[in-house]
């Protein structure tokens, strides 16, 4: 019978952290979800269970055969060396785009298109196996690569944040589809940062808290030690406030009359395949919006629009700030008026810099950072980090040194550093715990409240809206296309 048994386990993390493993039994078809906050260790456990780290102290047995890990980094190393290994923006007009296509990827390990063409389909993405991986969303990637990963057939499947970046109903099908894989005998582990995401169906949980599992064992009992703990961390909250901007008056004053953004009849499309079609939308002085709909919807190309990194903006009627696109104005001058967190930010942020210079380079819109910087924004980012729980020893280390979902932190406080006119916050509490997300939450409503910043705000989770949202733009399947709901709330 397959099992995994970890006893007295210390594992070697780097020179000054180890993961400390005392006592753990993972049997055959049981299910499991670790939850722990960003930098507990969770990722290493998972690790740790794949076979890819070894103990330094303690004593581990493994019976399992054909154990699969994914994680968040997998993917987004997997989009890169996709980029690299196949650049378009480099091709001339007469080569063709040679990238893998998602029946590629899918049917890396293990070639068998009857069951690709099965797991596609259970997962939504039959109509995109023959589609470049390199041009999907975030939400079609991970689908991608779980199906890679059941395609191998594994006794043991560790999946590391799996429902982040999937919509409500992929977040279902997906446990649904999870479950059925655990009642046909696979043992399964996840590797979670929301207890609220743990499927109804698992039956074992465990809690890491400074790189050492604190509680394992039945749902219930767990949960119920654990929960009360998050509510106390929570209190701590209380009484934040956030540090001023660092000159208000260096950036130009937006006309009191004009509205934010004004797109009429905005159209983007991809080989003749519509993307947006005849949208038109209105974001007045006094209005925050959640945007929402499905993976591949068009969401965060509309917001590509709206931060000057679409191309197609040119072509279409839109008005920022009071000022039409294509009228002369610069992507810096738009720029200065926005703060924007991304998961495409995120996996473009690939430049060597330490974790305080990614605080400083949202005074300047730049990824990486190459200009002067005062003494004021210096301590102004300091402040930041410390509200984030970054000490002045880790503000120094270098940005990819931390954790995902500390990374992410650092990105919104990046993205706030300004006060901007506009915050877009596309995706921005993914791969973060409870307790940062109610942070980041906290940050986004002391800064709505202070009267200059409007909101746009993208999340497959309704719960992770602020309070401050007045208003939702909805993209709703229709045909092939989507239609638009436009509410007040």
């Amino acid at each position: 019978m397959s099992m995994l048994h970890i006893t007295q386990g210390i594992f070697r993390l780097s020179d000054t952290r180890t993961l400390s493993l005392n006592e753990l039994m993972i049997q055959s078809g049981e299910s499991w979800a670790f939850v722990g906050a960003n930098g507990s260790g969770k990722s290493s456990l998972a690790r740790v269970l794949s076979g890819e780290l070894p103990p330094m102290k303690g004593r581990l047995v493994n019976r399992f055969q054909r154990p699969w890990r994914l994680s968040l980094e997998q993917l987004q190393k997997r989009v890169e060396d996709e980029w690299q290994r196949n650049n378009t923006d480099m091709l001339s007009a007469d080569e063709d785009d040679t990238g893998y296509t998602v029946s590629d990827v899918i049917q890396e390990e293990s070639k068998d298109e009857a069951r690709c063409q099965q797991l596609a389909m259970l997962f939504g993405i039959g109509h995109l196996l023959i589609r470049r991986f390199k041009y999907l969303s975030t939400g079609e990637t991970r689908k991608t690569l779980l199906c890679q990963a059941l395609m191998a057939q594994p006794d043991l499947l560790i999946l590391d944040e799996p429902f982040d970046g999937l919509d409500v109903a992929s977040r279902a099908g997906l446990a649904e589809v999870l479950h059925d894989v655990q009642r046909q005998g696979v043992t399964l582990v996840l590797v979670l940062n929301r207890f609220d995401d743990i499927p109804a169906f698992i039956d074992r949980v465990g809690v890491l808290a400074e790189c050492t599992l604190s509680h394992s064992g039945k749902r219930h009992d767990v949960l119920a030690e654990a929960l009360v703990a998050q509510l106390a961390h929570g209190e701590t909250l209380a009484g934040v406030t956030l540090p001023e901007a660092d000159d208000i008056s260096a950036i130009p004053a937006l006309a009191e009359d004009a509205p934010l953004i004004v797109l009429r009849n905005g159209v983007v499309s991809y080989d003749d395949r519509p993307i947006l079609h005849q949208l038109s939308w209105q974001v007045d002085r006094d209005q925050h919006w959640q945007i929402v709909g499905p993976n591949g919807a068009g969401k965060s190309t509309l917001l590509n629009l709206i931060t000057g990194d679409h191309p197609q903006g040119y072509s279409n009627d839109l008005t920022l700030f009071g000022r039409r696109r294509g009228s002369g104005e610069t992507i810096w001058q738009i720029k200065q008026h926005i703060g924007y967190v991304s998961s495409s930010l995120h996996l473009d942020y690939r430049v060597s810099c330490s974790v305080r210079n990614v605080v400083i380079s949202g005074y300047f819109d730049s990824i990486g950072l190459y200009q002067a910087v005062s003494d004021r924004q210096r301590m102004l980012a300091g402040q930041w980090l410390d509200l984030l729980g970054i000490g002045a020893a880790q503000a120094d280390s270098p940005f990819h040194d931390l954790s995902w979902g500390q990374q992410r932190l650092v990105l919104i406080a990046r993205a706030l550093v300004k006060h901007p006119a506009l915050l877009i916050l596309d995706e921005p509490l993914q791969g973060l715990d409870p307790l940062n997300r109610l942070l980041v939450r906290r940050f986004v409503d002391v800064l709505i409240g202070e009267g200059r910043t409007r909101l746009l705000f993208v999340s497959h989770h309704a719960e992770d809206a602020p309070h401050c949202i007045t208003h939702r733009l909805s993209f709703i399947p229709d045909g092939e296309a989507y239609r638009y709901l436009q509410e007040n709330l």
